[in-house]
């Protein structure tokens, strides 16, 4: 394996790797993320430790109980609140935790004394998948109107690329915010979701579907495809086939693009209360006590849901310029009309 693949292989399992716990944000939160703590509000992480006051190294990993100082160990595979797998299964087994009554912080608290660590696992949950199931949607619409555009021709090219070019003059952020303020504001965390996911999918279509457009077009001239349909085959079967296959590494590429783009479009909608609002977390509407230069400076933790934005955007970025490395020249292909 070269070097390059190495790179591309490390960076596409952390991908999945941060989707994963997200998924599985139940399991690896060691809190609900409702669960308060009102004794606790704005509580430094828990500083956890392997080797104790007298030098000796412990097996277990602990920390000292604020308070009267008494040693805390940190368990595996304890149980805790109750939350659905996959919104399907129902449990109450958390990967790591304490005995009560003591509690465990590892990334702090915010004001009402929730559990950051838990709440960012949780936000994460909504956060990635609104750019998975945004970009999803968009590619899906592209896919399809390219394909009729581009192999269809005629009125239905003309049609489908002037609604194309239609959406490609909106300002879909300024869009976005529009649409969604004119809903009510206190909509349920899940419906708010689908609306910011769907708002996203049907705005973002546009520019993939030219690509899609150029490929089909290019492809349905190909010898293979002449030689198909010369031998009898359908257009549905010369399309699902041979000529839509051509567009799929371009689509992989159009993901890597569009899902960090989505992402952060959630994270602005959740940051400035037009998207998903309390009590349940978005990276967003965590990061509301951010700008706040006291909070800042004496509590830099609160900053972790943007280190993640810019972690996740940045492996997107590594996967895109990893396969335009691989396949010079493969981003442009389709583009021309």
């Amino acid at each position: 394996m070269t070097r390059r693949n190495r790179k591309l292989t490390a960076v596409v399992s952390c991908l999945v790797m941060l989707h994963v716990v997200a998924a599985l944000a139940g399991f690896f939160a060691p809190y609900s993320y409702r669960e308060q703590n009102r004794d606790a509000p704005r509580a430094a992480p828990t500083r956890i430790r392997w080797v104790d006051r007298s030098g000796r190294f412990r097996a277990r990993p602990f920390f000292y109980a604020p308070g009267d100082g008494a040693v805390v160990p940190v368990r595996l595979w304890v149980r805790g609140s109750s939350y659905e797998v996959l919104g399907l299964v129902p449990s109450n087994l958390h990967l790591f935790g304490v005995d009560e009554p003591h509690r465990i912080f590892v990334l702090g608290t915010d004001s009402l004394g929730r559990d950051l660590f838990s709440r960012l696992l949780y936000g994460g949950q909504l956060s990635l998948s609104a750019g998975l199931v945004a970009a999803a949607l968009a590619l899906g619409i592209a896919l399809v109107m390219g394909a009729v555009a581009g192999y269809g021709g005629r009125w239905l090219d003309s049609v489908i690329m002037w609604v194309g070019d239609v959406f490609l003059s909106l300002p879909w952020i300024y869009m976005l915010l529009a649409a969604r303020a004119f809903l009510p504001l206190d909509m349920d965390p899940a419906e708010a979701f689908l609306v910011i996911v769907l708002l996203l999918g049907f705005l973002g279509w546009a520019a993939p579907m030219r690509l899609v457009r150029g490929i089909v077009m290019s492809a349905k001239e190909r010898e293979f495809v002449t030689a198909a349909r010369s031998a009898g085959a359908g257009h549905l079967h010369l399309l699902t086939r041979h000529v839509l296959p051509q567009t799929y590494s371009m689509l992989a590429t159009q993901a890597a693009v569009l899902v960090p783009a989505y992402m952060l479009a959630e994270v602005t909608l959740s940051f400035v209360g037009l998207g998903v609002g309390e009590p349940r977390p978005s990276w967003g509407n965590m990061l509301t006590d951010v700008p706040r230069a006291s909070v800042l400076s004496a509590q830099p933790w609160v900053f972790a849901p943007a280190v993640l934005i810019v972690v996740v955007s940045w492996l997107y970025h590594s996967v895109l310029s990893s396969v335009h490395k691989r396949e010079p020249g493969a981003a442009d292909f389709g583009s021309a009309e």
